[in-house]
């Protein structure tokens, strides 16, 4: 590998603008249709900018400066699945990685997620079926959804550009038709290259009902939905009466997913990866990246203990994080932290059933050897907000009303997934070469991370991506650089 060819020392200081784009992000959706929607959007939101600094070359930092590596040399910042798995490919493909992860309590997404690699998910979660259902998708109608509504200037602008991406549907249900595709197989790759085989358990998972009439029209939706390489079956009665003997209650209807899989543990999936990347040579510094620098022909990070680490390249992999680092470069990524519920508990032992999805709760219920999870809830507020205790409450109402074995107390978890308004992931270079950005991955971090490793790699190391990435580009959201304001649309 050869190292790639770097511009010249940035401007010392650069004025940056986040600009909410109502009409621009409206027109592009619906014309003359738009016209009320903008107008009662454009009134609720003002115009505000923010103005940052970023100094290219802090030599007078009376810290330690930290350096790694005689070859080619990369930083990857963030330690969630993404982070990890590409440092570990990353160092695997020759480089001299150093992976800034900082210890986070509580454990992010991550860790607490279902567990489930969702490659029939090939429906971005912004289209217009979801936008009418909203309402009674509400918390406080009983469903999933909560808003944080105390904090409009954190969640207004990103639902702004939401309503937005509902109209794109289409063209983001193909871009991640194509992305999910390549999920499974490199999840295949990446636990035989771990020696880890156990670690991913095909099978698939179930989609169950108890009412029958909200059933047979769910089935039917999925049925006729589109989902990428999953395949959507019927379940039999006798399938159905297994699955009753680990419950209270005979589901009425019940569909089988092909095509999708399951890690066994994802905290001991974590930790292999961990313990892989530092075996391959990698180095791990456990702090908290502060902001983005450069100097000359490299990339630098300033930690929260005041040192900076030089390297050659740069991937910026913070879930939600790389927002605030990324805005002084001049990229818009309107992250936000899209937050979930978990509890977790014992189940005694003899059960053994697949991921359910229990579609009319909104619940999904995973094993993970002797414990089940039952994770749900898609709450917009902001990232250090308390966390709502009613969620759990919820979550344990929902497991005792439907009979799960429980043979422990719970323990409970809350989480934040990184999320685009568009529901697609960012992948792909900016501008300053060497510097990649791969997060926003939202409810399919853990589904999507080996392939961005993978993609990763070929960004980073000057290969071809093997998958078109144009529709996932950092800066499709917008991009200002050297005083100028490019909005990029998102490719059809």
């Amino acid at each position: 590998m050869h190292p790639v060819t770097h511009q010249g020392v940035e401007h010392a200081l650069r004025r940056f603008e986040i600009d909410r784009e109502v009409g621009f992000e409206l027109s592009r959706c619906g014309g003359e249709n738009t016209r009320p929607l903008h107008l009662i959007l454009s009134l609720a939101c003002n115009r505000t900018s923010f103005v940052y600094r970023i100094r290219n070359a802090p030599a007078r930092n009376n810290r330690a400066v930290q350096e790694f590596g005689s070859g080619v040399s990369a930083i990857v910042v963030g330690g969630g699945i993404v982070g990890r798995t590409a440092a570990l490919r990353l160092q695997q493909a020759g480089m001299s990685v150093v992976l800034v992860d900082p210890d986070m309590v509580p454990q992010p997404a991550s860790f607490g997620n279902a567990g489930h690699v969702a490659t029939e998910q090939v429906r971005p979660i912004a289209n217009l079926a979801f936008l009418r259902s909203v309402p009674r998708r509400l918390f406080l109608a009983g469903g999933p959804l909560d808003i944080g509504w105390r904090h409009p200037r954190i969640w207004l602008p990103w639902a702004i550009r939401a309503v937005a991406a509902c109209f794109r549907a289409d063209a983001g249900e193909r871009a991640l038709t194509r992305l999910l595709a390549a999920a499974l197989p490199a999840w295949e790759r990446l636990v035989t290259d771990l020696g880890r085989p156990e670690l991913l358990i095909g099978g698939g998972h179930l989609i169950l009902w108890h009412d029958r009439v909200r059933g047979e029209a769910g089935a039917r939706a999925w049925r006729q939905a589109r989902t990428g390489t999953a395949r959507v079956l019927p379940m039999p009665d006798d399938a159905l009466d297994r699955v009753a003997s680990h419950m209270s209650g005979r589901p009425a209807v019940g569909l089988r997913v092909e095509g999708t899989a399951q890690v066994s543990d994802v905290g001991e999936t974590m930790r292999a990866l961990a313990a892989a990347f530092e075996a391959a040579g990698g180095r791990r510094v456990q702090s908290r990246a502060i902001r983005l620098v450069r100097r000359d022909l490299q990339h630098g990070v300033v930690l929260s203990d005041g040192s900076t680490v030089w390297a050659d390249r740069m991937l910026v992999a913070a879930g939600v994080g790389s927002g605030p680092l990324l805005r002084p470069l001049g990229v818009t990524m309107p992250l936000i932290a899209e937050r979930g519920y978990h509890v977790e508990w014992e189940h005694g032992g003899g059960y053994h059933l697949p991921p359910l999805v229990f579609e009319g709760r909104s619940v999904i219920v995973t094993r993970f050897g002797d414990r089940l999870r039952a994770s749900s809830f898609v709450e917009f507020t902001a990232e250090g907000a308390p966390p709502d205790p009613r969620k759990w409450q919820r979550l344990e109402a929902h497991v005792r009303a439907l009979g799960l074995p429980v043979a422990s107390g719970f323990s409970r978890w809350m989480g934040a997934r990184p999320t685009l308004p568009d529901y697609l992931p960012a992948i792909g270079r900016l501008d300053a070469p060497g510097l990649v950005v791969a997060c926003g991955h939202q409810h399919l971090g853990l589904t999507l991370a080996p392939i961005t490793a993978e993609l990763v790699v070929a960004l980073m190391t000057g290969q071809e991506p093997s998958e078109t990435l144009a529709p996932f580009s950092p800066t499709r959201f917008g991009f200002k650089s050297f005083g100028r304001t490019v909005s990029s649309r998102s490719p059809s």
